[in-house]
């Protein structure tokens, strides 16, 4: 599976567990809890990669970097903000 059909529904699982809040999730747990948590979990992982690339451990900085992305997603589905929206800032930035 390619990386974007992966973040694709990475993003939409996460939409899911915000929609249903199921009470074993993990992602709706954070949901739960609020903006202010998610945005430590953010800022926890991005110590971590930084860590991580430290170490010079390709199998953490996967592990860190996958972690990361993951933590953006829900704050960005929390938000509203979608990969669209990243893909068309990226590409301006590229002119």
């Amino acid at each position: 599976m390619d990386f974007c059909k992966v973040i694709e529904e990475l993003y939409e699982t996460i939409q899911k567990r915000k929609a249903e809040m199921p009470e074993d999730s993990y992602t709706a747990s954070l949901f739960k809890k609020g903006e202010d948590k998610i945005l430590q979990k953010v800022g926890e992982e991005a110590v971590e990669v930084i860590l991580a690339f430290k170490s010079g451990k390709k199998e953490d900085i996967v592990y860190e970097i996958s972690d990361l992305i993951y933590h953006l997603t829900v704050a960005m589905v929390d938000k509203g903000v979608t990969f669209e929206d990243i893909s068309s800032e990226l590409k301006r930035r590229m002119r």
